[in-house]
């Protein structure tokens, strides 16, 4: 078994990562593999200056300082493995710095945005439609909106991980599970889809994901992604899959939600990950502030 495949057993094994991540992992090291290769290296050989000129070769390669970033966790990940599992006696990685990022906020809508992406994806539940997909279409956005979910979870969503009561079971990072309650918009677009459009598309598939494609199958990211992107552009909004989580994050504490309390809600580990949305919020605050005070600006 490759040296890649004996780490990705042990990712999948030991620390429970999700395909997606594993793909992720299994892509930047490939890069690092095949620097390693074109310099006639190994994982076993390579050193500490031939690891900076490997950082160096992303860069001039036109790599993205986050993409940088995240490759060199991959391969400092890799050779600390290496060392535990005796196959290196040093870390040729541990003074191996990745670039500095620039600190971005994430960029949240307004809740008139939301409304308007949400009316661009789809009829309310009471329209009496007959555009099923666009039904499905409106219920995924909503739930997204409602739950702050990824859409890694959306997808991976059952029919038997939501209840009556509005509760959902989010399956998240590290397949660590948390219950996030959904709210009334939400649960009523989620029953009109699956009263009115789900049991058509199970008829073609049978699977037992909550939604489903054309083919009756699990939908998958990509297809999230176009539902995201058509509606973002109906409405003339640059959004991303994260807009919404973003959102939800930010407008839960513009509305007084402890940070701790989102911090479970979005199933983020540390509350220092959740607290940048409480940075965005004091943004806002301060906009408003110059804009409206008569003796805030010199």
């Amino acid at each position: 078994m490759l040296p890649i495949d004996i780490y990705l057993r042990h990712l999948s094994v030991e620390r429970g990562l999700s395909k997606n991540t594993l793909s992720a992992y299994k892509s930047d090291l490939g890069i690092y593999f095949s620097f390693l290769e074109s310099n006639s290296l190994t994982e076993l050989t390579v050193s500490a200056p031939e690891l900076v000129d490997f950082s160096a070769s992303l860069n001039a390669a036109g790599y993205k300082a986050t993409s940088i970033s995240r490759i060199l966790a991959a391969v400092r990940g890799f050779h600390k493995f290496l060392v535990l599992e005796d196959k290196r006696l040093d870390d040729p990685t541990s003074k191996l710095r990745p670039p500095k990022l620039a600190f971005r906020l994430p960029k949240a809508l307004s809740q008139q945005q939301v409304l308007d992406l949400l009316t661009a994806a789809g009829p309310e539940p009471e329209e009496k439609s007959t555009d099923l997909l666009r039904l499905r279409d409106r219920a995924i956005l909503e739930l997204m909106y409602s739950t702050g979910a990824r859409v890694s979870e959306v997808v991976g969503l059952d029919l038997d991980e939501i209840d009556d009561s509005g509760l959902i079971r989010v399956r998240g990072k590290g397949s660590k599970e948390r219950v996030v309650p959904l709210g009334g918009f939400a649960m009523r677009s989620l029953q009109a889809y699956l009263v009115r459009t789900r049991p058509y598309l199970a008829e073609k598939g049978g699977d037992n994901a909550l939604f489903l494609n054309g083919r009756g199958t699990r939908l998958s990211r990509q297809s999230i992604w176009a539902i995201i992107q058509k509606a973002g552009k109906a409405c003339d909004l640059e959004v991303s899959p994260h807009s919404l989580r973003h959102s939800f994050a930010t407008h839960l504490i513009e509305g007084g939600a402890d940070v701790r309390v989102v911090q479970e809600l979005l199933g983020h580990a540390s509350v220092a990950t959740t607290q940048i949305y409480t940075l965005m919020t004091v943004d806002t605050l301060r906009e408003v502030y110059l804009g409206a005070h008569p003796r805030a600006r010199r």
